[in-house]
């Protein structure tokens, strides 16, 4: 390729979003951050939204710092987000009322879809996780059940990534690795789940078609070029859930096990075909997409969430800390005292998050955690034993050893918590790159533009553009004892 390219990653996380230049010369991929923003759901007469209207400005705003950098024509854009979510638009393309937020998943949701249809039905038609309450399938059968208005005029359904780049292009569709979180897609069929739809009488002319990942669809609407004063750049449906563009950009080699680190911690292997088998089932793993039109068996862990809570109650206890002195208090405190089941339900919710950790170790009749460093540790020393937990059951699924974990996303930035998982796993640990999600998105952009020409070699691109890290296990009986706990708590 001649001149090096200008793509921006729009990379948005249930807590922040990025614009992120990328400039790929045909060898390596430079990256720049343009923008960053915050991003909370808000919680409004008992249901929580997204404010959708302020993340489509976000987008523009790290359009207009591209624009004011001086960088030129912009190639592309892409954007990746959190699965399951999705706005409804009504017969004018409008958006049919707030989209809501996965935040206001209960178990009741589950229960009223399984008694139209069993578990083990759903399973083997989505080899998605059941158990979850917060799955699209889940949150749209509640919608119908309570009659709301704004399903009943939808005329269309898009996932949170398509639906903002509806905002920006104009042109609707449904990318292939977002429509797999939603419990809604067949990976047998490769489709929409019909059977499903019929059987809960969903409306089923709501679900645009499904398209690969990186298909080029549309361009920048041109009142936005207008305003902003930029050329009509093309918008690549790249791997769109964050976690598929996350794995596209792992350098791994041999043996390994991906995870993708922030929010929610997704841990898992890459496979062509999905795993459907009771086995599977019983593990709790779901078949996700990739990029390059395969599956992800994994397992949804809530990962940084529960650190994110419990750091929103010190500020509102009027402690204002950073993350890394959260890590550093976590460090001056007594290993391995107490451990939660950090996927427990009462964990799920937001607020009052300290006192769920302090209410589980009293039941459980540990050492009740009292300060800042005690509850960190507990966190994070907790979510590596399910790191162990998940392994092990991707281990019985695939009937082989996994040598490593490569993980990637902003969790990496905890160096504590890399060096615990290691311990716990009791094998190496690969870390990067930290903006995973964000890389991956770059570079299926610049195979959508025809400058990379496979996986292997956007691989390669990865391998030439970060640095890694490699953290080497110190095992001891401790977290044997600790991981023995875990598991009687989790029958």
């Amino acid at each position: 390729m001649g001149k090096t390219r200008n793509m921006i990653a729009f990379d948005l996380g249930a807590s922040n979003g990025r614009a992120i230049l990328g400039q790929y010369d045909g060898k390596k991929l430079a990256m720049t951050e343009l923008h960053r923003f915050e991003n909370n759901y808000i919680e409004m007469n008992g249901v929580f939204y997204w404010d959708t209207p302020y993340l489509y400005n976000q987008l523009k705003q790290g359009l207009l710092a591209f624009r004011k950098g001086g960088y030129g024509d912009l190639d592309s854009f892409g954007i990746d987000t959190w699965g399951v979510d999705y706005g409804l638009l009504d017969k004018n393309g409008h958006l049919a009322g707030v989209p809501r937020s996965y935040r206001l998943g209960v178990q009741a949701d589950i229960d009223a879809v399984m008694e139209k249809i069993p578990a083990e039905t759903l399973y083997s038609r989505s080899g998605i996780d059941t158990g979850l309450t917060f799955n699209t399938l889940y949150q749209l059968y509640r919608r119908k059940r309570e009659g709301d208005a704004a399903l009943e005029i939808a005329d269309k359904l898009l996932l949170t990534p398509d639906l903002l780049g509806y905002f920006l292009t104009g042109e609707m569709g449904t990318e292939y690795t977002i429509a797999t979180t939603t419990q809604l897609y067949n990976p047998t069929t490769r489709d929409w789940d019909w059977e499903t739809i019929r059987a809960l009488d969903l409306p089923a002319h709501i679900f645009t078609p499904i398209q690969p990942s990186g298909t080029i669809r549309g361009r920048l609407r041109q009142e936005i070029c207008q305003e902003l004063g930029l050329n009509p750049a093309a918008f690549v449906a790249v791997g769109s859930h964050d976690t598929a563009s996350s794995v596209a950009a792992i350098p791994g080699r041999g043996s390994f096990a991906f995870c993708s680190s922030g929010t929610f911690s997704l841990v898992g292997v890459e496979t062509e075909r999905p795993y459907l088998d009771l086995q599977a089932a019983k593990e709790g793993f779901s078949n996700e997409g990739t990029v390059q039109g395969g599956f992800r068996p994994l397992k949804n862990i809530i990962g940084l969430w529960i650190i994110q809570e419990c750091r929103r109650d010190w500020q509102k206890a009027g402690r204002s800390l950073s993350w890394d002195e959260i890590v550093e208090e976590a460090k001056g405190a007594p290993p391995l005292r107490s451990i939660i089941d950090t996927d427990g339900p009462a964990f799920y919710a937001g607020g009052h998050m300290i006192e769920k950790i302090q209410d589980f170790c009293r039941r459980t009749g540990q050492d009740v955690p009292e300060t800042v460093g005690e509850t960190a540790r507990c966190v994070y020393e907790s979510l590596a034993l399910k790191y162990r937990f998940a392994l092990e059951g991707l281990e019985k699924v695939k009937g082989e050893r996994i040598d490593t974990i490569n993980i990637v996303g902003g969790g990496i930035q905890n160096r504590l918590l890399n060096q615990m998982v290691a311990d716990a796993i009791d094998r190496p640990v690969v870390t990067g790159p930290v903006e995973g999600a964000a890389m991956g998105n770059l570079l299926t952009q610049a195979m959508a533009l025809g400058d990379i020409p496979d996986m292997a070699a956007l691989r390669e691109t990865v391998r030439s553009s970060v640095e890694v890290e490699t953290w080497e296990p110190h095992h001891t009986s401790q977290w044997e004892e600790a991981y023995g706990k875990l598991r009687t708590w989790m029958k």
